[in-house]
């Protein structure tokens, strides 16, 4: 089945010709736009001055380091390699990496981010959602994944980075208070 539906993504990618270049481009470097949902995060929850949104805000980047700290020994355990290596004649549009396949580094941090933006602001979350989902179908388009991969990847960022959240939450509040009361203040609420 998973096999299947990347052969199907596959000749969709030899019929569209005209979206390689942008399709290539968002696959490689879109997390860029997942380091400016991030940004937006840490704006927004300085702005509502409220110290649960704002321990989201800051987690969000550290959950997403965690989720990539969680996957890289675990897809070195799988091994699975890339689609390129195990199927001759696909269009392959990826650089090529002698890294494993399963799961997707590039999905893991999109689910990891989203779901942290999801703690810190719902529209952002869904924006972040959205990103998360183009970069999933991009990764396999350039055939660098399964689609396994990239849905395996969505879901262990937004676990660790939830789970993480559950456990830090607490220690990041009162850092933030303590931030408040410090020369840090700018930088955690725009409340003077």
């Amino acid at each position: 089945m998973d096999t299947r539906l990347f052969l199907s993504i596959d000749d969709f990618a030899r019929a569209t010709p005209w979206l390689h270049g942008v399709v290539t481009v968002y696959a490689t470097y879109g997390l860029a736009v997942f380091a400016a949902l991030m940004l937006a995060g840490w704006w927004t929850a300085r702005r509502r001055a409220s110290v649960a949104t704002m321990a989201a805000a800051i987690w969000t980047p550290l959950g997403m380091l965690a989720a990539l700290g969680v996957n890289q020994p675990l897809a070195g355990l799988v091994g699975e390699p890339r689609p390129y290596t195990a199927i001759p004649g696909i269009l392959v549009l990826a650089h090529r990496s002698t890294d494993p396949s399963f799961p997707s580094d590039h999905a893991v941090m999109a689910g990891a981010v989203t779901a942290g933006l999801f703690l810190v602001h719902r529209r952002l979350g869904l924006l972040a959602a959205a990103a998360a989902i183009v970069m999933a179908f991009s990764r396999v388009y350039i055939a660098a994944h399964y689609p396994r991969d990239v849905l395996a990847g969505l879901v262990l960022g937004a676990v660790v980075t939830l789970l993480g959240f559950l456990l830090v939450r607490r220690p990041l509040e009162w850092l933030l208070r303590a931030a408040e009361r410090s020369p840090l203040r700018p930088f955690v609420t725009a409340v003077r």
